[in-house]
């Protein structure tokens, strides 16, 4: 039997609630805003979104980059959503910067993960730091990207690993399921570029750091999608983890990123060298 993959990827259907989480989201982020210690709006490509947020600790404690990358399926939501969800790393000493970009169907998925490409190496060129890429959903699809990414093809000035760690969040690595679904109305994959731009299918990035965090109250494609990436890319040679967030649905699953003392603000410093 095939799954309904319309209803297994539909997460706002399947969590009605969730416009009160986005809600909180704003008013979390707005409060962080007021009281980091920041910089604002660092374009690091020709359009608007192409900006990021920088948000530094007080003391930094760590020898790398968080770079936090939102989700909403390439296609809504953008860095103002998540301003607070620097909060934990930042209580650790790892400085967070958290990356917009352009939207389907306005540009191609494959088109963002070339712009994440581009945030990643004005963050390196700036702080000649490494990154951990941190992302949520489509996010956590950008951050194996960016984990898989031959550096050296990108551009010759970069060393070949500018990203040494990606803790995925509810990540989607294989986007062939989603073509049979309305979320590539905006998409417009074909079933040959969701292979494409799908980081299950390329070599694993071998020697590497790729946790793959989910929730456990979300849908079986979900749990999947965490569990597969981690099976064939630790075959490959990568470092690999699966975490279940217990009673965790796709939207409250980040809620541990905001808190110092949670397991997932730990780990991601952790990565970080903090």
């Amino acid at each position: 039997m095939t799954s309904d993959y319309e209803a297994e990827y539909n997460n706002r259907a399947r969590v009605p609630e969730h416009p009160e989480t986005i809600a909180g989201w704003q008013r979390d982020a707005v409060a962080y805003r007021a009281e980091a210690v920041a910089e604002f709006g660092i374009s690091y490509g020709d359009s608007p979104r192409q900006r990021y947020d920088l948000f530094k600790p007080e003391t930094a404690k760590g020898d790398a980059i968080v770079l936090f990358i939102h989700g909403g399926y390439w296609q809504a939501l953008d860095p103002s959503f998540f301003s607070h969800l620097a909060r934990g790393v930042n209580g650790l000493g790892v400085p967070m910067a958290v990356a917009g970009y352009d939207l389907c169907p306005d540009v191609s998925v494959g088109a963002i993960v070339d712009q994440m490409r581009r945030a990643a190496a004005a963050l390196w060129r700036q702080y000649s730091l490494p990154i951990v890429a941190a992302g949520h959903s489509a996010g956590g699809h950008l951050a194996a990207c960016l984990l898989a990414t031959d550096w050296k093809a990108v551009s010759a000035d970069l060393p070949d690993t500018v990203v040494r760690a990606a803790y995925g969040i509810s990540g989607l690595y294989n986007l062939k399921p989603l073509t049979e679904t309305s979320i590539n109305t905006a998409l417009g994959l074909s079933f040959e570029e969701a292979e494409r731009q799908s980081p299950l299918f390329w070599p694993a990035p071998a020697r590497l750091a790729l946790d793959a965090v989910v929730g456990g109250a979300e849908s079986e494609e979900y749990l999947k999608q965490s569990r597969r990436i981690v099976d064939v890319w630790g075959l490959g040679g990568a470092q690999t983890r699966y975490e279940e967030i217990a009673g965790a649905n796709h939207f409250t699953v980040i809620a541990g990123l905001a808190d110092p003392a949670s397991g997932m603000s730990r780990r991601i410093a952790q990565l970080a060298g903090a």
